[in-house]
């Protein structure tokens, strides 16, 4: 559905969908007409968790998010079985056009949550109710709209800007603006969460998984460097370090594990629950860890997004991360439940062991894996880049042995750390950890492309990459045709 033409079913959305009081639990329990709406305290926190909810539908978070996140990138290839999912074939051999559905789920999806956002942001301020509540609950929603926007002018480049709900006169009538504004949207609503959110030991156990003031600083220091202002990065990462309220976990394993879930490491990640149902999925569930599953025996999933053998190929020897990374055939699981069996129908098979989860209620669209967007060893290897960029690469150093060491365990033969102070050396180490460290968590597309280097590496592995055209995504060509050509398409498509 365009995200223009949607907002009748986003108020359904919301009035549907009356929450318990535990941030994981969507069961619907009755049913409200709008004009009982948005006039209790209840009713805010439910419009808000309604935008956290959009984040875990198959939109968001499904095939499309992992094709143009990791597939489309040196990381991953398509997996499954190879007449499985044209679409993802286009995104992995870079041969998709503007009608390619993995474009389109993402983009309403996303603009599905800006939309929630916006309408959270404009009723909650008219509701009696406590200050402090309302003011936090108004800059999670600014901080989840500036997370979708981040992702879409990443992906998309200028962007139709909307921060208010449209009327039915204006459903059609936007207009993509220059990605400068874009920018300055998220800044203006990050800063307005960062003044407002709580430190994450500032929440309640059963709201933990609530943007916090460290997510929102961490979203910022990314936008800064997706628009090379080094100098603020560095100040919001160093903040985000300085904080005392993270830390890399002993075991790089558990950061993908239940065990880790929001941890010390954690900054921002979407929550996810499977429970008990009468359904396939839950309420509280994402299809995320069903995608990339086992595909055979033991069957876990549909086992799209396969570690490529250039990935595998970037690892130095003792980086325990590959391990932890890809799950191969004849592998056990990692609570020993069952073993990987070869599956003839899939080529070069192997699987993103970081989306594994155990055993839980219902099917396997039913994931229970809360899915992790920001981590603290993202922030210190930004934090790295940034301080190299800054030209002091001692301090660089510092941060990026830290992610090293952890890697590295107990053993003194692997895994040395860094010493150049180099400038161009030094950033050619720090993008490799980036890419080692955080491998198959959908960050390595948009670092290629901040870096300007997705026409060279992906060249390089063998992706007919075309310049001027592959460094942004297509507009889906729905969005060209219904607004008659107000939102134009991207050069090359």
């Amino acid at each position: 559905m365009n995200y223009k033409i949607s907002f009748a079913l986003l108020l359904l959305l919301l009035m549907q969908t009356n929450c318990q009081k535990d941030f994981l639990d969507r069961t619907p329990t009755g049913q409200l007409v709008f004009d009982q709406y948005f006039k209790t305290a209840d009713h805010a926190v439910q419009a808000t968790n309604a935008v956290y909810n959009q984040f875990r539908s198959f939109d968001c978070v499904g095939l499309g998010y992992i094709g143009i996140t990791d597939i489309i990138s040196d990381d991953a290839d398509k997996g499954s079985t190879p007449n499985d999912q044209p679409p993802a074939a286009e995104v992995d051999g870079l041969t998709f056009d503007a009608t390619n559905s993995y474009f389109s789920n993402a983009y309403r999806g996303y603009y599905q949550a800006i939309a929630r956002a916006n309408v959270a942001i404009e009723n909650i301020p008219g509701i009696e109710m406590d200050a402090a509540l309302k003011n936090r609950l108004l800059a999670e929603c600014k901080f989840l709209r500036a997370h979708s926007y981040l992702l879409l002018v990443q992906w998309f480049g200028d962007l139709a800007l909307v921060t208010k709900v449209l009327t039915a006169d204006e459903y059609y009538a936007q207009a993509r603006q220059p990605k400068e504004a874009v920018y300055a949207q998220i800044e203006s609503d990050l800063k307005d969460a960062i003044e407002a959110l709580p430190e994450k030991d500032g929440y309640a156990a059963n709201d933990l998984g609530r943007a916090t003031k460290g997510a929102a600083k961490g979203l910022l220091a990314k936008l800064y460097m997706v628009k090379k202002d080094f100098v603020n990065a560095e100040k919001y990462c160093l903040e985000i370090i300085n904080s005392g309220k993270y830390d890399l976990l002993p075991k790089y394993t558990d950061n993908f594990l239940a065990v880790g879930e929001n941890g010390l490491e954690s900054i921002f990640e979407i929550q996810a629950a499977a429970l008990p149902t009468q359904q396939a999925a839950s309420p509280g569930a994402s299809p995320y860890n069903m995608v990339q599953g086992v595909r055979g025996v033991p069957n876990l999933g549909w086992g799209f997004n396969r570690p490529s053998d250039n990935l595998v190929a970037a690892y130095e020897p003792g980086d325990v991360r590959r391990e932890a990374t890809v799950l191969y055939v004849g592998e056990v699981l990692p609570d020993g439940s069952a073993q990987v069996q070869d599956n003839p129908e899939i080529v070069g098979e192997r699987f993103n062991q970081k989306a594994w989860v155990p055993n839980h209620p219902g099917l396997q669209d039913n994931g229970p894996g809360n899915i992790r967007i920001l981590r603290y060893a993202d922030v210190l290897l930004l934090a790295a880049e940034a301080l190299n960029e800054n030209n002091k690469p001692a301090e660089a150093l510092v941060y990026l042995n830290k992610i090293r060491k952890r890697a590295r365990g107990t053993s003194t033969f692997f895994l040395p750390d860094v010493t150049t102070m180099v400038k161009d050396e030094l950033r050619e180490k720090i993008y490799k950890e980036r890419r080692v460290e955080l491998a198959m968590e959908q960050h390595r597309w948009f670092d290629l492309a901040r870096w300007g280097r997705a026409e060279s590496v992906l060249t390089a592995a063998g992706k007919p990459f075309i310049a001027n055209k592959h460094e942004l995504l297509p507009i889906p060509q729905t969005e060209v045709d219904l607004t008659d050509g107000s939102i134009q398409q991207n050069k090359g498509y």
